[in-house]
């Protein structure tokens, strides 16, 4: 009876504190922003399923991730088995000295067990290899365990999870093994692995020893959970609620500020009726200086990080020596919170203190060195979403602080002025279309490309629009894609046409500037011209306004069907519009270098793949598809100058390339192709390497 009391008073002491510890969880929760529509249950379940169940994300690194898994999944199992200790102990029955006595949730029968044979082999491979990962982290210099935001705490607390872990585990396989002698013959369920020990279990001493492993068991199970929330290992609660909240939309869909869309619409249309609404309320900061800032998603992604340094790991900026570590940026989230979590709690929203997570946590270098590639939260096993931070407190810089670098002040200017990141002149927008030549029946012909405006006066809606975007108008690589994918469309006999100096910059780099306002304005100037000549069909060069255009324009009610040149050019190959010649390329060895924005950002892996592989053989490089790495332009990178590190990031990409002895590198954006081109310049291979967009590869093929 006393220790059936004393069970009970333990568990509602360990429940009581863990529910304190989720209540200013939950406290701090309500005090943040809602991060985004939580609808799509069907599409976020099976996400669930994948990410967490199927472990599909630690399963990237084949072995290390098996491991893991194999401990997650026997935690499943044995979670079962102490759940039904803790309804044993709440009843009394490990209190009782008669061995005949049933476990509580014995009446399952057969699948009683073999749940409980499974949670018996599985304490003994969990042990096995929690002892494995003490060595590999205490032992192995694995170089993602280590960082300038991994603290000599962070370290302790990785290994004494783990440890606590393997007492868990050694403390079940013993009170399995001396239960498996107490009740002899008659006991419930099967201890295949620990039963094997019973020769080491005095009889007499069974139940006092079964009794002294289950208290064990129990008391690690009520400190673990309560230590679980002030540890790293935090992601055991948390990783299901972070992975089911997660985004739905791509990765490189970036949030668009309401309150922003409300001013803009005002300053483009001042008799707007709908830019009063908000008038009343006090005015939020833009962007995110302090945790505050943030929404609850941002914080349960600092709660739910593993610190594993997987996103660190495959970071292009952090790899060339650049101060930015994804991880460091969500853990200064987290310490940051932790700092001034009783603060909120006690005054809400309007407590200050002395300090900021920006700057005092992570710096203006840091936050510049991001090339928004999403490798990132591509790589992490729990679904965070690092380069949201970043690009919040970029918000914060520029619209706030108005401190963002001077190049990217230039580049503003100049889109401000001229519709373009450069500073030529907007009339001179359509110029790339001036004398297109192309081989017809053997004969060289001039190419016209219409007009949506020609189209209108004669009463036409072709059934494309050309998107050609500010780099396919005025970057020489980016004029030649243009031209080159004009000849396609023309000998495809596609019905497209042209904005021509009617379209403006598509607000992309703008907004991931932190420039909001100028990235809207520029949206929905466009959606504005768009509509007024009934757009439906969009294709473009450029992955980057592909994305802009697919995934943002819709926020301000910009409903396109948006394609990528790569698609289209796929397409017409399947429907037999055009046919390649593979004769031309028959020497060539290839590689593909995926877009961040195209793969990444949008899952579209197979389409440049399918066009070169009816010309020759791909030759992938070592990081290639999701584990692509970025060629240093997006993020803005192509209009600043680079954040101090040891390598250029198209250098480190260059190099990738170079390794598959290729002669030929492919690639489908014009930043892409630029700066591989400068690549190929600084380790003087212009000579034995080319580099071309694919659609310059299918107009040689094509022989036009």
């Amino acid at each position: 009876m006393i220790e059936h009391i004393l069970f009970i008073f333990v568990t509602l002491i360990s429940v009581g504190i863990l529910i304190w510890s989720f209540s200013k969880i939950f406290r701090i929760i309500k005090l943040l922003k809602k991060p985004y529509s939580l609808k799509n249950v069907g599409e976020r379940l099976n996400r669930v399923y994948k990410v967490v169940f199927a472990q599909t994300k630690i399963m990237r690194f084949p072995i290390v991730g098996f491991m893991h898994a194999l401990v997650f999944w026997g935690f499943l199992l044995i979670t079962f088995g102490s759940g039904e200790m803790v309804l044993d102990g709440l009843i009394g029955l490990p209190f009782d000295n008669n061995p005949l006595n049933d476990r509580v949730l014995g009446f399952l029968g057969l699948a009683y067990d073999i749940l409980i044979a499974g949670g018996d082999i599985f304490a003994w491979i969990i042990a096995i290899l929690i002892i494995a990962f003490l060595v590999r982290r205490n032992f192995m210099k694995i170089k993602r365990f280590t960082g300038k935001e991994m603290r000599h705490r962070d370290h302790k607390d990785a290994s004494f999870a783990l440890f606590l872990i393997l007492l868990l585990m050694l403390s079940l396989i013993g009170m399995n093994a001396a239960y498996f002698v107490h009740t002899g013959i008659n006991a419930k369920g099967i201890f295949p692995l620990s039963s094997q020990l019973a020769d080491f279990i005095p009889v007499n001493s069974a139940h006092i020893i079964e009794l002294s492993m289950w208290w064990t068991h129990i008391s690690l199970i009520f400190f673990f959970a309560n230590y679980l929330p002030y540890s790293k290992h935090f992601h055991v609660f948390m990783s299901i609620p972070n992975v089911y909240f997660s985004r739905t939309e791509p990765y490189t869909k970036m949030s668009t500020m309401a309150n922003v869309t409300d001013e803009v619409k005002m300053m483009l249309n001042p008799n707007a009726s709908s830019v009063q609404a908000n008038q009343s309320t006090e005015p939020e900061r833009f962007g995110l200086k302090d945790v505050e800032d943030g929404t609850w998603k941002n914080y349960i992604d600092s709660l739910a990080c593993t610190q594993c340094g997987r996103c660190t790991s495959v970071c292009p900026a952090n790899l060339t020596g650049k101060l930015l570590s994804p991880r460091k940026i969500v853990l200064d989230y987290r310490r940051r919170m932790e700092e001034k979590m009783r603060g909120l709690l006690k005054e809400g929203k309007t407590y200050q203190d002395s300090k900021s997570l920006y700057p005092d946590y992570t710096s203006y270098a840091e936050l510049w060195a991001c090339t928004t590639c999403n490798a990132c939260a591509q790589e992490c096993p729990v679904s965070i979403d690092h380069p949201s931070i970043i690009l919040e407190m970029r918000r914060y810089i520029f619209l706030e602080e108005s401190k963002a670098p001077s190049l990217i002040n230039s580049m503003s200017t100049n889109i401000e002025n001229n519709g373009a990141p450069w500073k030529y002149s907007a009339a001179d927008r359509f110029n790339w279309a001036k004398n297109i030549k192309m081989k017809v029946n053997g004969e060289e012909k001039e190419i016209k490309v219409s007009l949506m405006s020609e189209k209108s006066a004669e009463n036409k809606i072709p059934e494309y629009l050309f998107w050609v975007g500010s780099a396919g108008s005025y970057d020489e690589g980016g004029m030649q894609i243009s031209r080159n994918f004009a000849k396609i469309l023309e000998y495809a006999k596609i019905d497209y046409a042209c904005l021509g100096t009617e379209e403006t910059d598509s607000g992309d780099n703008a907004k991931r500037a932190g420039n909001e306002f100028l990235a809207q304005m520029q949206a929905m100037m466009n959606i504005e011209t768009m509509n007024a000549y009934k757009v439906k069909k969009i294709v473009t060069c450029d992955p980057h306004d592909f994305n802009a255009i697919k995934n943002e324009y819709p926020d301000l009610g910009g409903n396109y069907e948006v394609m990528h040149h790569t698609q289209f050019i796929q397409d017409l190959i399947r429907q037999g519009k055009i046919v390649l010649k593979p004769d031309i390329f028959k020497n060539t060895k290839i590689t593909f270098h995926d877009p961040c924005y195209l793969g990444r950002g949008n899952g579209e892996y197979n389409a440049p793949r399918f066009t070169l592989s009816k010309i020759g053989n791909i030759t992938e490089m070592k990081r290639n598809k999701s584990r692509s790495l970025c060629c240093g332009a997006g993020g803005t990178q192509m209009f600043k100058e680079a954040e101090k590190g040891n390598q250029e990031i198209y250098e480190l990409r260059t190099e990738d390339a170079l390794e598959t002895g290729c002669n030929l590198i492919a690639t489908a954006c014009p930043m892409c192709m630029t700066m591989m081109k400068d690549g190929i310049k600084m380790k003087d291979k212009e000579q034995e390497v080319k580099v071309m967009d694919i659609a310059e590869i299918v107009v040689k093929s094509l022989g036009i």
